[in-house]
This record gives C-alpha cells, sequence and structure tokens, in this order.
C-alpha cells in the first residue's frame, strides 16, 4: 500500500516546527509544575515557591479520627476528592516514565517527583486499611468563596469499604500508587516497593468489591463506569511487576476494552489502549486488539483523517465539550506523542483505512495543540497562566482571586468572599503562575471573567498530562 499523503504530512510537520521557535517551553515546563504547588493543601514545606498560599487544611480527617491532611486541591475550589487526585498522579507518573531523562537534563525532574510524592503521600493515609479508601464531599465547599487558609466549612467525609464499593476510585489509586512506584523505584525502592504492595492490594479490593461510588454525585462521578479503572490499574500492575496474573486479568477482560474519543479522569479506554499496546508492539502478541482499539482512537481524533470524528475549532484546537475542555486537549496530545513513540521504536505507522501516517503526524498533531495552548491561537493568548505578556487574569480559583493571607490576615468567610471577590471587574491578586484554565469555546472565543468557570477554571488534571508532554517537546527541539 502506497504511503498516501505521507510527504505532505512531514511537509506540515517541518512548518510546526518552524513556526514554533518563538516559544519557550523550557519555560513552560517550569510553570507547569509550579502550579501543582499552588494546589496543595497542608503544611507548607519551606521549598514552598508559590509564597502566596500558606499552611491549610491542618484539621481534615478529624471528624471521623483520620489523618487526611495534605494531597491537592482538584481544582479551583477547596475540595480533595480522591478519583481525579489520583488520575493526576498516575499522568505525571507516565510522563516521567516516558521523559524523565528530559526532565533532568532540564533541571525539573526532582520538582516532578516531588509532585508525586506529595499525592502519593495523601493516597497512603487515605488507604486506611486494605478495603477501606477515604474521599471528601464537595457540596459545602461549592457553596463558599474563600482561601483554603480561611477553610470553616464542613469538611464531610465518606467511607468507601465491603459495604459500600468504588471501584473506579480504588482502581484509579491503584493505577497511581503501581506507575508511582516505577518513577520512584532508582530514587527510593523501600518506598517505592511500598506504594506497588499498597497497590497491588487495592486493586484486590477494586475487583472485589464491585461497584460505583455516587455518593458525591454530581461532582467527579464515573458516567464510564469502572471497567476502564479496573483493566488500567491491571496495565500499570503489569508494567510495574511483569507478573503473569495481571496479563490473565487483562488478557480475560478484553471485552471491557471499548474504543472511544475520549480520554480523562473518568474515561480511561484510550490510556489503557495506548499503554498496552506497546506490550503488543514489544512482542505480546495477545495484545493485538489494544493497539487496534489505539488505531482507532486516533483515528477518531486526527483533524485530517476520514474517519475523524471529534471537532477541531477554526484555530486548531480540538473541541470535546464545553467545561474545562482543555482536559481533553493535553491528555489526548500527550497520549498522541507517547503511541507516536511507541509506533517509531516499532517502525509501524498508524493506518485509517487507506490513509496512511507516519509516527511524526502524531507529534505534529500534539505539537499543533502545545502550541495552541502557549499562544498560537487566534486571540494570541496563552491559557497558561503567568507564560508570555498575554494571559488569563481572572482564573476561576479561590486562592488565587482573594488577596494573599500574607498580605491581609483577616478571615475572608463564604459570605465576604463572594460579596468583596468572586465578582471583582479586576485580575486575581495572586497569579496563578503555570495554571491552564478550562479554554475557549469551539469558535476559539474566551471570556476572561472569573465566573465564567467552564472557560477560566484550572485543574491538576489539566497540567499533569501536559508536564510529560512538555518534557517531550523540548526533547525535540533539544532544550538542553
Amino acid at each position: 500500500m502506497a504511503f498516501s499523503g505521507l510527504f505532505l504530512e512531514l511537509l506540515a510537520l517541518v512548518l510546526v516546527l518552524e513556526l514554533s521557535h518563538c516559544l519557550d517551553y523550557s519555560d513552560a515546563l517550569s510553570k507547569s509544575i509550579l502550579f501543582f504547588e499552588a494546589q496543595r493543601s497542608g503544611p507548607l514545606p519551606s521549598s514552598q515557591r508559590q509564597n502566596w498560599r500558606g499552611d491549610s487544611g491542618l484539621y481534615d480527617g478529624a471528624a471521623e479520627n483520620v489523618d487526611l491532611v495534605g494531597g491537592y486541591y482538584d481544582a479551583g475550589d477547596n475540595v480533595k476528592y480522591l478519583f481525579p487526585m489520583a488520575f493526576t498522579i498516575t499522568m505525571l507518573s507516565w510522563g516521567a516514565i516516558e521523559y524523565g531523562n528530559s526532565m533532568a537534563q532540564l533541571g525539573e525532574l526532582q520538582n516532578v517527583l516531588d509532585a508525586i510524592r506529595w499525592g502519593t503521600e495523601f493516597m497512603i493515609k487515605a488507604n486506611t486499611g486494605p478495603t477501606t479508601l477515604w474521599v471528601g464531599d464537595p457540596r459545602a465547599d461549592h457553596n463558599c468563596w474563600e482561601r483554603p487558609e480561611d477553610m470553616d466549612t464542613d469538611r464531610r467525609l465518606y467511607k468507601i469499604d465491603e459495604n459500600n464499593p468504588g471501584t473506579e476510585i480504588a482502581a484509579e489509586t491503584a493505577a497511581a500508587l503501581a506507575a508511582s512506584s516505577i518513577v520512584l523505584s532508582g530514587v527510593d525502592p523501600g518506598y517505592s516497593n511500598f506504594l506497588l504492595r499498597r497497590a497491588e492490594a487495592l486493586f484486590e479490593f477494586a475487583n472485589q468489591y464491585r461497584g460505583s461510588f455516587w455518593k458525591t454525585c454530581p461532582f467527579y462521578c464515573s458516567f464510564n463506569g469502572f471497567h476502564d479503572e479496573l483493566l488500567w490499574a491491571a496495565a500499570w500492575l503489569f508494567k510495574a511487576t511483569n507478573a503473569a496474573s495481571y496479563l490473565d486479568f487483562i488478557e480475560r477482560n478484553m471485552d471491557k476494552s471499548v474504543p472511544t474519543s475520549e480520554f480523562s479522569w473518568d474515561n480511561k479506554h484510550a490510556g489503557v489502549q495506548v499503554l498496552l499496546s506497546n506490550c503488543y508492539l514489544s512482542g505480546q502478541e495477545s495484545l493485538a486488539k489494544f493497539k487496534d482499539h489505539a488505531d482507532r482512537f486516533f483515528c477518531s481524533v486526527l483533524p485530517y483523517s476520514p474517519v475523524n470524528r471529534v471537532s477541531t475549532t477554526p484555530g486548531g484546537m480540538m473541541f470535546v465539550r464545553t467545561g474545562a475542555n482543555m482536559q481533553y486537549v493535553t491528555s489526548t496530545s500527550f497520549l498522541a506523542a507517547v503511541f507516536g513513540d511507541y509506533l517509531q521504536a516499532a517502525t509501524q505507522t498508524l493506518a485509517c483505512q487507506d490513509h496512511i501516517f507516519a509516527p511524526d503526524t502524531l507529534m505534529s498533531f500534539a505539537l499543533n495543540q502545545v502550541n495552541y495552548i502557549l499562544g498560537q491561537n487566534p486571540l494570541g493568548m496563552s491559557y497558561m497562566v503567568g507564560y508570555s505578556n498575554y494571559y488569563p487574569l481572572q482564573p476561576h480559583h479561590r486562592g488565587a482571586s482573594i488577596v494573599s493571607i500574607y498580605e491581609d490576615s483577616t478571615p475572608v468567610n463564604c459570605v465576604l468572599g463572594f460579596n468583596e471577590w468572586f465578582y471583582r471587574p479586576f485580575p486575581n491578586p495572586n497569579v496563578l503562575t503555570g495554571a491552564i484554565v478550562g479554554g475557549p469555546d469551539r469558535w476559539d472565543a474566551f471570556l476572561d471573567w472569573r465566573p465564567n468557570s467552564a472557560q477560566l477554571e484550572p485543574t491538576t488534571y489539566i497540567n499533569a498530562p501536559f508536564v510529560g508532554l512538555l518534557a517531550r517537546v523540548c526533547s525535540l527541539y533539544n532544550f538542553f
């Protein structure tokens, strides 16, 4: 079969590379990691660089006599809900596994490891027994607008156990601990082994006591079900241990892997397919189905594919849905870079019906999305706060939108926060450096107005895959 359009795809990549010289990807990488320090809960270390933040959530878990101090606030609120936090750590770990050498050469690997460990420490605390996990309730917080340092809302907890299963949450936590154990194996073998043992136990809990956790809906519900999380956890445990039992589980449950057009904290199917496609490309013939599904995923995503199913804005950004759309942009772009590298290493291509794409085409797609986020878009705006001279000034973020406690320690309660800070038509007093906001609409339009949460709210799971992707882009340009 002829390589239809291959020359044009390679030419497009060259043009993208030429247009990208004005962007400082290493600076964007540093800032994307720095964002996680603004999301920290608990007592902050002396190395804290987002120095407008203070200690917070120091009594989390006390009502249930458990220690749940620490971890990350998921988004612009003050909620620590385990499901998206675990996905965040899984993606940070995957980025470090694939592109840790680039991170090290750029002097950022330790910062990434610190970010991962800040999350794993909390997940270990939340796992108080072999069949027990704790998650936070977001309802009270969503009725308030106050800095995390002033929180006086009900920090209600829910327990996941044998009688109240939460398979997707337990399995995602297992995936995060397994992935992070791989990253940390070379720097702290003892801790890495500890994380892996916890991951194995959590997977057994998730698999044995099956059921979705609905008590916190409509916030972070797994509308996609829990089968993708079980496969995701098994895939990471197989990668971490090479144990036949996890491969057997994957092979017995392959029918639960379905073609999809998105990858997110809720829908892991594409991530499973890309991760296991590498096992197939490395000789595990029984996993060919995952390579086929990974091909179908990217054929549905690439804008020049004959079977494309995902919209693209006039300016070139992939658009899945309104509300934190950037999470799909960063996660899909990361997968594209990783899958392209897997195909390149195996001298394979991507076939979309009769159209054959070279692996570089996937990197070209990912790079286009990176460049759009960093300012090469119709508005000329960087959607990463603090990057370039033109970026969102009113991120939908409680801590950033209220004067720092170090500037004015007067407590800001729920009502005062809404009345005096939420609707202020001025830039946030604190720069949320490195945060990627929800992003523009399907027509590239963007309203920089704090109440516009769909476009202005940052999340940890938007940034997490972008860290690894930026490290890959830096290696593409030899930013060392």
